[in-house]
C-alpha cells in the first residue's frame, strides 16, 4: 500500500478486494450435491396403482348401488387400498359418483379415477360375494389380479334365482304384511296376487325405461284400483278389510327406499349424498302418494270407498301369529333381494326380533309408535352390527329385512286416504307421523350399528396452530 494514498483510495481498494473474494467464492466449485430426497410415501408403479384403484372403484360401485352407507363404502375402499399397498389415498363419494385419488408425494404425479353410479340394484348374493372377495384379499389369500377376476365373475353372473322367484318374494312380503296387520286368508291372498301383478308390471315398465317416479305412480294406482275393482265385484264379504291390500302394497313399495342409508349418511356428515337420497325418497314417495290418491278418487267416482282399516290387532293369542308373519315378511324380502338361501333364516329371526320388541312396547307398555319403532330398529341394528363384525352374513340382509315389518305402510295409507277424503290438515298430520316412523327406523338402525362397530382410528390430522394458519 502506497503511503501517499488518500483515505478514499484505500476504501476503494478494500471494497474491490472484498468483491473479488466474494466473486471467487461464488465461482469456485462447491461440494458435491446430495441426491433429492424422496418426499411422500413409496408407492408401486403406475400400472399397479391403476389396477388397485380400478378394483377399489368397482367394489365401491357394487356396495353403493346396493344401498350401503357412504361411510361403510369409504371404509371398505380404504381398507382394500391399504391391503394392496396404497396407503395415501382419498375417497370422495356423492350420490351418483365415486372419485378415488392415490397421492405419491413429490415422487410422481397423483393418480385419480372416477366412476359414475348409473344403476340401483339389490342383489344380496352379489353383495355377499363382493364382501367375501374383500375379506380374502385382506387376509392375503387373493392378490389384486385374482380378486379382480373373481369380482368380474360376481358382477357379471346372473341372479341366483329365476325372476319369478323374486316376484314370489315380493308377493309373499305383501301377504305376510297383510296378516301382520290383521287380514284374513282371503285378504292376504289378494294382497299376494295384486303385488305379484305390480312387480311384473314394474319390471316391464323398467325394461321400457320409464322413470322410477312414474313406476311408483303406476304401482300405487294398481294396488288401489285392483282392490277397488275386487270390492265392487263383491269379492270381499262383510267384515273383511280390503284396505289392508293397499296398505300391504304400499309397504312393499316403501321397502325399496333407502331411508336407512340416508340417515346414516347424514349422521356421518356425508351431507351431499344424504341430500341426494332425500330428494330421491321424496320424489318416489310423492309418486306413490299420487298413485294411491288417484286410485281412491277414481273409486269414489264409481261409488266404491276403501275405508281405512283400524289399528293393529292385539291380544296374547294374536301375538304369536303376528310374530310368525313378521318373520315370514323379513324372509320374503330377503328372497326378493336374491339373498343366499342360508341367510333367509337369519333375516326371519331379525324380523321377528324387531317386531317382538315393537309390539310389547306399543301395545302393552303404552309407548308411542315412534319411540317403540326406534327401540325395535335399534335391536335390528345391533344384530346387523354384530353380524358385520363376524362377516358370515352381509349385515345389509339383516338391516333391510329386519326393518320390513316395522315400515309404516298402514299409517301411510291412512294419511293418503285422509288427504283424498278428509282434507289437507288431517292428512298431513298422519303423513308426518309415517315420516317420523321412517326416520325412527333409520336412526335406530344407525345407533345399533354404531354401538357394535369396531372402533377405527381417526384419519383426521390435527389442525395447525393459530400462528401457522394465518
Amino acid at each position: 500500500m502506497a503511503t501517499g494514498d488518500t483515505p478514499a483510495e484505500r476504501m476503494t481498494r478494500r471494497l474491490r478486494g472484498a468483491l473479488r473474494r466474494d466473486a471467487r467464492r461464488l465461482l469456485a466449485a462447491g461440494p458435491p450435491t446430495l441426491p433429492m430426497l424422496m418426499v411422500g410415501p413409496e408407492v408401486p408403479d403406475d400400472a399397479r396403482v391403476q389396477q388397485v384403484l380400478d378394483l377399489c372403484m368397482r367394489v365401491g360401485e357394487v356396495l353403493l348401488s346396493s344401498g350401503e352407507s357412504v361411510d361403510e363404502v369409504t371404509a371398505t375402499m380404504l381398507r382394500l387400498a391399504s391391503a394392496c399397498g396404497l396407503s395415501a389415498v382419498d375417497v370422495d363419494i356423492t350420490f351418483t359418483s365415486i372419485t378415488m385419488c392415490c397421492h405419491r408425494g413429490m415422487a410422481a404425479a397423483p393418480v385419480t379415477s372416477m366412476r359414475l353410479i348409473r344403476y340401483r340394484s339389490l342383489d344380496l348374493t352379489r353383495l355377499a360375494a363382493v364382501s367375501r372377495i374383500v375379506a380374502e384379499l385382506e387376509a392375503g389369500r387373493l392378490d389384486v389380479r385374482a380378486a379382480s377376476t373373481e369380482l368380474s365373475a360376481a358382477t357379471e353372473a346372473p341372479h341366483p334365482y329365476p325372476r319369478w322367484v323374486a316376484t314370489a318374494g315380493w308377493a309373499g312380503l305383501a301377504g305376510s304384511i297383510a296378516v301382520l296387520l290383521g287380514a284374513g286368508p282371503l285378504t292376504a291372498t289378494v294382497a299376494f296376487i295384486v303385488t305379484a301383478l305390480i312387480d311384473r308390471t314394474g319390471r316391464l315398465l323398467n325394461r321400457w325405461g320409464l322413470p322410477a317416479f312414474f313406476q311408483q305412480v303406476v304401482g300405487g294406482l294398481l294396488a288401489t284400483m285392483a282392490t277397488v275393482a275386487l270390492l265392487a265385484a263383491g269379492l270381499f264379504p262383510p267384515g273383511t278389510r280390503p284396505s289392508l291390500v293397499v296398505a300391504a302394497g304400499i309397504t312393499v313399495l316403501l321397502s325399496g327406499l333407502s331411508v336407512v342409508g340416508t340417515v346414516q349418511d347424514a349422521i356421518s356428515s356425508y351431507y351431499v349424498t344424504a341430500a341426494g337420497r332425500v330428494v330421491e325418497i321424496a320424489l318416489l314417495s310423492a309418486g306413490l302418494l299420487t298413485g294411491v290418491v288417484l286410485g281412491l278418487k277414481l273409486g269414489f267416482q264409481v261409488g266404491v270407498a276403501l275405508e281405512v282399516a283400524g289399528d293393529l290387532p292385539g291380544g296374547a293369542g294374536r301375538f304369536g301369529v303376528s310374530l310368525a308373519a313378521s318373520a315370514a315378511a323379513a324372509a320374503a324380502y330377503a328372497l326378493a333381494g336374491y339373498a343366499p338361501l342360508r341367510s333367509l333364516a337369519v333375516a326371519g329371526l331379525a324380523g321377528a326380533a324387531g317386531y317382538g320388541t315393537y309390539a310389547p312396547l306399543a301395545q302393552y307398555a303404552g309407548v308411542g309408535p315412534v319411540a317403540a319403532t326406534a327401540a325395535a330398529a335399534t335391536i335390528v341394528g345391533l344384530a346387523a352390527g354384530l353380524l358385520r363384525r363376524r362377516g358370515e352374513v352381509p349385515s345389509l340382509v339383516v338391516t333391510l329385512a329386519g326393518i320390513t315389518p316395522l315400515l309404516p305402510g298402514l299409517t301411510a295409507y291412512r294419511g293418503f286416504y285422509q288427504l283424498a277424503v278428509e282434507g289437507l290438515s288431517e292428512g298431513l298430520v298422519t303423513v308426518t307421523i309415517a315420516l317420523a316412523i321412517g326416520l325412527a327406523i333409520a336412526a335406530g338402525v344407525a345407533l345399533g350399528e354404531f354401538v357394535t362397530r369396531p372402533r377405527r382410528r381417526s384419519a383426521i390430522v390435527d389442525p395447525a396452530p393459530d400462528d401457522e394458519r394465518q
